[in-house]
């Protein structure tokens, strides 16, 4: 027997409340039925053409996602544009689609701490407290055990974080010593004064485009800059919401097959 979406879509909610969210998110159950029988989960961070391919070869019957599949305002779901395909393709299958985005990145053991364990940063707090949880929020600061130089520290993040063509790409002075980082998975361009109002010596995170980053390092007090591809930084969260899925159903007495998709949605396939 399996159990139903609207469980499930609880159960994820006591772990990544829907009150820390951003309120431009759209978290939760977006595609699929509530009553919905589930006996198999697929975790990925996009739901795209091919990762339904993979849940519907799996016999997944719901996708638990990072991004949500209808952020955006959708005002038409045809077959012949690219998310009315996949609505249309996820519903034919008999697959649901719950996303946990902002309030995963906020919540505890989430991707901000996914992504501060990969960085092997102790003594944490969020870079962004939430009003609601100030113990919580977007993004962590915290220190490493031991300073190492900016360089040292970006070749083992690289080495922690799953491949991608665009790789991992370092900001300022490779042999500055590190003591003190804050990150953000994602794209987190929009916190980079944030980073350097708290007085860190390194800021983590992805998408950063040429002239802010260019512009933020030429202050005398900025810390260095990594840029960890979106996809790659997000992914490292979902071993531990299967993980977390995984403790819950065995607990509820629930035989339940989870999977984490490794399929590389990042936009760029190579570089050259």
């Amino acid at each position: 027997m399996g159990v139903r979406v609207a469980t499930l879509a609880g159960w994820f909610e006591d772990a990544y409340p829907p009150g820390l969210a951003e309120g431009w998110d759209q978290v939760g159950l977006s595609v699929g039925d509530p009553d919905a029988s589930v006996d198999r989960v697929l975790f990925a961070v996009d739901v795209t053409d091919a990762v339904v391919a993979e849940a519907i070869a799996a016999g997944a019957q719901l996708i638990v996602s990072h991004h949500p599949l209808l952020l955006r305002g959708v005002h038409a779901v045809r077959t012949d544009q690219p998310k009315g395909r996949v609505v249309a393709t996820l519903l034919r299958a008999g697959i649901s689609v719950f996303s946990a985005h902002t309030n995963a990145d906020a919540a505890a053991d989430g991707v901000a701490d996914a992504l501060a364990d990969a960085c092997g940063l102790v003594d944490r707090r969020p870079l962004v407290p939430s009003a609601s949880e100030p113990a919580l929020g977007l993004g962590r600061i915290g220190r490493l055990p031991e300073p190492i130089t900016a360089d040292a520290f970006a070749r083992r993040l690289a080495a922690s974080v799953p491949g991608t063509a665009g790789g991992v790409k370092l900001g300022g002075d490779p042999g500055r010593l590190l003591s003190t980082v804050a990150v953000l998975g994602g794209a987190g361009d929009s916190l980079l004064d944030t980073a350097r109002a708290a007085e860190v010596d390194c800021y983590v995170t992805g998408d950063l485009r040429h002239h802010p980053a260019q512009d933020f390092l030429a202050h005398a007090d900025a810390p260095a800059l990594v840029d960890v591809p979106h996809w790659a930084a997000e992914w490292l969260w979902l071993p531990r919401a299967e993980a977390y899925l995984r403790r819950t159903a065995s607990a509820a007495g629930v035989d339940l097959a989870t999977s984490v998709s490794t399929l590389v949605t990042d936009p760029w396939v190579a570089r050259y």
